[in-house]
């Protein structure tokens, strides 16, 4: 019966313990039978402080992990609509800027360092976890097993301990299993080799149409407000495919005033490429987009004298800001 309530152990007689003293062997007359009656008291007594001291250690052990964990949310940044690599870097102070941060987390970004899409979650110290490999998955599950049959040797609990070597006939049927597995793993590295190659020989700029150079950059002319041609001029009819120089999000497709119908693409190193006096659009704001794909055709919308095709480069998404739009595509390896 439980030891609660009023319930009480009957008392014996003296005469009787003594007879139990005296049945245990001579060692046991050397101590006072009142000295046994005082052991079993102690331990209840004792078990409320060692509940408390393990309620303490827990605590304690604990607390780290939860000072940790604002630690660990600051180490990585979820992407949202219109970001860039060079605007996260920069916010978040990574060394080494957009580059390191591609670097990184080129296994999340992919071969592509401008497509980033919102809830992609980027690391921003370089300490991102792999994904736990099937073999140390398996480890980790043989590591608590064993724990845990250990625990229950410990503990009385009647835990039969599993054999230390496993039978002869097991061993071999386990062999071949384990060598298919390793003669399985080399067969896809042909396979990732091809696209890592794939993707390193897919040019990473071009040019927006395939067409000559009617007016430079920085020729000067009172036509222009600012004084002088902010981008160049590509000679093209009205129709003709304008492709994307590189990969990128657009920040802004539609009417400009002089521009008539432009695009404007940020890419990841935070420059701006600008489309004008296109007859139609393909793209809208915050649409994502490869290198090379369609996102408009040319005309001669705006304040245009005919049809052709008005491309800047910019620091910025604004007039003004802007760059040389052909030193920028040679040093990307563009043949312009």
């Amino acid at each position: 019966m439980p030891g609660k309530g009023k319930h009480r152990r009957p008392k014996s007689s003296p005469i009787a313990r003594g007879f139990a003293a005296a049945g245990t062997g001579g060692a046991a007359l050397a101590l006072p039978l009142i000295g046994a009656a005082g052991a079993h008291a102690a331990a209840p007594a004792a078990a409320p402080a060692a509940a408390r001291a393990t309620q303490g250690a827990a605590v304690s052990a604990a607390a780290p992990a939860a000072a940790t964990a604002p630690a660990a949310a600051r180490s990585t940044y979820t992407v949202v609509p219109g970001d860039c690599l060079s605007e996260i870097a920069a916010e978040h102070h990574v060394a080494g800027g957009w580059q390191k941060l591609y670097a990184d987390n080129r296994r999340a970004v992919g071969g592509d360092p401008s497509l980033i899409h919102p809830g992609l979650k980027l690391s921003l110290t370089g300490r991102g976890a792999a994904p736990e490999s099937p073999a140390g998955h398996e480890a980790g599950a043989a590591r608590k097993a064993g724990a845990g049959s250990k625990a229950g040797a410990g503990s009385g609990a009647g835990v039969q301990a599993a054999p230390k070597k496993a039978p002869a006939a097991a061993q071999r049927s386990a062999a071949p299993q384990t060598a298919s597995r390793s003669a399985a793993r080399p067969a896809a590295a042909p396979a990732s080799a091809a696209a890592a190659a794939a993707v390193a020989a897919a040019p990473s700029f071009v040019v927006p149409v395939s067409a000559a150079i009617t007016t430079p950059y920085h020729l000067g002319g009172s036509m222009w407000s600012s004084g002088y041609h902010t981008g160049v001029d590509f000679a093209v009819g009205t129709g003709t495919s304008v492709h994307a120089v590189g990969a990128g999000t657009v920040v802004s497709a539609g009417w400009a005033g002089a521009y008539g119908n432009e695009v404007i693409i940020r890419h990841a190193d935070g420059r701006y490429s600008q489309y004008g006096h296109l007859s139609s659009l393909s793209v809208s704001a915050g649409q994502t987009v490869r290198v090379g794909e369609v996102i408009g055709l040319s005309g001669s919308t705006g304040n245009s004298t005919g049809p052709h095709l008005h491309f800047e480069i910019r620091t910025g998404p604004s007039y003004g800001q802007d760059v040389d739009p052909l030193a920028y595509l040679r040093a990307k390896g563009v043949n312009v």
